[in-house]
């Protein structure tokens, strides 16, 4: 590796030697700094596992790096040169944009697994421009409407951060002048890293397998499997010589104690009881662990508590509102949505697709701004996209507790359906993280009573395991079920 790398634990340089391999048997050779032209006729799929802690984004991020030197170019989703049909590419992908979002502010150029299946249609004058601002046109265009001024500006801005869309914004363009339709891929790609790979079913792997020559996953497998795998991962039906696993913690993280109470998760002798005595005594010596008696409100604006039972979620949601008064007719300008899905017509597929383009899928944490100029139509910020305000018609539910419909304070005929964010259960936040994670213990406490057990590790193991390593910088263990009074209005002012 690199002298200016971070150093690497046994584990993980063994791992990096499996996948040098991989792709040298592909073309691609880290040592003598050699790709061959061609893509790899026999398709390959591995995958590289390891714990919250472990290095498996490290890992992946100087895999990539070592990628970008030897000449491999990125498809990120920003632009997608189809000129030279002997480049050799990689793509960095995640089931989710807010996981990709997060690989991107660590340096990784990621997109979502959605993003790549399907390819823009451009509009051929600025087309020419991102040619040019790329290096695959020599000569500045000439495009009616858009000034000397205009293309130096993008010029500027792509010279310095390496973004396509972020250079046509600099431009005056909006990516709903640049991009003019959307169609399914029909060119296979060459080679693929996938990260929180533990969130892929079956039918996702296969699609993937189709449209790579190389697959890499990256994923944890103390994680919870999607509800359609029966418990079980994609990897775990791998054979042994197809899989690395990382069992070391990287030396860098090893101090935290978020990751130290992930790790005594996996301890088969460790019960509840033990593990919240445990967690309760490293409150008292890191601030970063909280013994929490209550719900903190005002963290629920921006990071949802996490919880096992729909029936807790429901009742935290209304909670919630109560506390800050939100009327019954309408939402309050600040409050947290997931996106359950959209709800359109095949004729709007274009619609739809560019949407999910900007980040606007299923799972994603979106913040509502207020009612769209369209009746029907929400204004909202999409946590974790690039381009993240937007306008959408929107299908707005709110559960109520012993109800059977939900309420619905904002309703188009179809669009995106949201669902309130201020409290998500341990599934849906998989692929997310947030800087403060609160999780609901007594939801822990009732999986424990139930005695389950998913892949040889006890339900609640795995639930406690996910929510924890959700937290980025603090994690508050809530033992009871009561609610703090805000401290703060709700507001949107902090959204940039």
């Amino acid at each position: 590796m690199d002298s200016n790398s971070i150093p690497l634990s046994l584990d993980q340089e063994q791992a990096f030697k499996t996948v040098s391999m991989i792709l040298e048997r592909a073309g691609i050779n880290f040592t003598t700094g050699k790709i061959s032209n061609q893509i790899a006729e026999n398709k390959t799929v591995h995958a590289l596992i390891g714990r919250a802690g472990s290095g498996k984004t490290a890992l992946l991020s100087s895999i990539t790096e070592k990628m970008l030197k030897v000449g491999v170019e990125i498809i990120s989703g920003d632009f997608e040169v189809n000129k030279n049909k002997n480049k050799r590419t990689l793509s960095v992908l995640a089931p989710t944009n807010k996981a990709a979002n997060i690989l991107r502010m660590r340096g990784v150029p990621a997109t979502t697994i959605h993003r790549i299946l399907y390819t823009p249609v451009y509009d051929p004058d600025y087309e020419k421009i991102v040619e040019w601002l790329i290096g695959e046109r020599d000569e500045k265009p000439s495009i009616e409407g858009i000034s000397e001024i205009s293309l130096k500006r993008a010029w500027e801005f792509y010279s310095s951060n390496k973004s396509i869309p972020g250079a046509l914004a600099a431009a005056g363009l909006k990516g709903s002048d640049f991009i003019s339709g959307w169609k399914r891929r029909e060119e296979p790609l060459d080679i693929g890293f996938i990260d929180e790979s533990s969130m892929l079913d079956d039918d996702q792997l296969n699609d993937l397998k189709e449209i790579f020559s190389t697959l890499i996953l990256f994923g944890d497998p103390a994680q919870l499997a999607p509800i359609s795998q029966s418990g079980q991962m994609v990897f775990d039906k791998f054979s042994p010589d197809k899989k690395s696993i990382l069992s070391q913690i990287h030396r860098q993280k090893s101090d935290n104690p978020i990751l130290k109470l992930s790790n005594v998760l996996l301890d088969p002798e460790i019960n509840f009881t033990d593990f919240e005595m445990l967690i309760k005594k490293i409150s008292t010596e890191d601030d970063r662990i909280v013994w929490a008696q209550r719900v903190d409100v005002d963290l629920m604006s921006r990071s949802p508590v996490l919880v096992w039972r729909n029936a807790t979620r429901i009742r935290l949601i209304n909670a919630f509102r109560a506390v800050y008064n939100a009327p019954n007719d309408r939402l309050l300008e600040g409050e947290p949505l997931i996106c359950d899905g959209l709800e359109l017509p095949l004729k709007h597929r274009k619609k739809r697709i560019d949407l999910e383009a900007r980040g606007l899928t299923k799972g994603a944490n979106v913040i509502y701004l207020g009612p769209g100029k369209k009746t029907g139509f929400s204004r909202l910020f999409v946590v974790g996209s690039e381009s993240p305000r937007l306008s959408a018609a929107s299908i707005i539910k709110i559960e109520l507790p012993n109800e059977g419909q939900p309420f619905i304070p904002f309703a188009a005929k179809m669009g995106a359906i949201f669902l309130h964010g201020s409290a998500v259960t341990i599934h849906k936040a998989q692929g997310s993280q947030w800087e403060n994670v609160q999780v609901f213990a007594p939801d822990i406490y009732a999986a424990a009573q139930t005695n389950r057990v998913e892949s040889d590790l006890p339900l609640w193991k795995r639930l406690a395991y996910v929510a924890i390593t959700r937290a980025q910088e603090k994690l508050y263990w809530v033992i009871r079920s009561r609610l703090s009074k805000p401290k703060v209005s709700l507001s949107t002012s902090d959204l940039k």
